[in-house]
């Protein structure tokens, strides 16, 4: 079993390619789980994998791709899950 974080991402990060950067991120780093937008404007995903990789995804979150204006990230245990591949959803 892997461990699994959830993240949730605040600042201009909804129309900047903000979901499917972090997929492809995600995915270069061995991880696996889902990201989606949020009503209220933020982004939400859940990621399991290395504890390794999972670090270097939320140092990314900080950051984000280059239109994405990160104000915030927010990071909680999500405990041990069995998934497959990382998706938009």
């Amino acid at each position: 079993m892997s461990q699994c974080r959830m993240f949730e991402v605040s600042g201009r990060v909804q129309g900047v390619f903000f979901r499917a950067s972090t997929c492809d991120q995600a995915r270069r780093l061995g991880l696996t789980g889902w990201v989606r937008n949020l009503p209220g404007g933020n982004v939400e995903l859940l990621a399991c994998g290395e504890e390794t990789a999972l670090a270097h995804l939320e140092d990314w979150l900080h950051q984000g791709p280059p239109m994405a204006k990160v104000t915030q990230v927010v990071m909680s245990d999500a405990g041990a899950q069995d998934m497959e591949g990382f998706r938009i959803v």
